[in-house]
């Protein structure tokens, strides 16, 4: 079985949310939707297409660890998948962590780049089928 995936997101961590909401409004047309958590950290969201997210985080920006690409897991099963790739030699970069909503992980592609997967808290974190990724 192929892994399934159903979108993906852009992730930007930025010193200053507000100016790269500005920035992207005022200079692409892009408007977003702004999102207050718990601790009253403020993170950016819109959709770009049918299936692409662009995410702001307030973090620190240093070359190399941003923009992020996350892409989501249509049913889950990421410490199935994640399982499977540390298998074939693939470095585990984060381990299964919580993340808003759900669980992500993060590892290196062929090339070296962080590629992160993403899946809600309502799917099963582990996968009935364990040949869930094929080479």
């Amino acid at each position: 079985m192929r892994l399934k995936i159903n979108g993906i997101a852009i992730i930007f961590t930025v010193n200053d949310v507000s100016r790269t909401e500005q920035f992207y409004r005022d200079y692409l047309g892009i408007e977003f939707t702004r999102n207050t958590e718990e601790d009253g950290s403020v993170w950016l969201l819109t959709k770009i297409g049918s299936d692409t997210e662009l995410m702001v985080f307030r973090g620190d920006p240093r070359p190399g660890n941003t923009p992020g690409v996350v892409f989501g897991l249509a049913e889950g099963g990421i410490d199935t998948v994640v399982d499977s790739l540390a298998a074939a030699g693939v470095e585990i970069v984060t381990p299964v962590s919580e993340a808003p909503g759900g669980w992500s992980a993060d590892f290196h592609d062929a090339d070296g780049h962080v590629v992160s997967l993403f899946q809600s808290a309502d799917l099963p974190r582990v996968s009935a089928s364990s040949d869930q990724l094929a080479p």
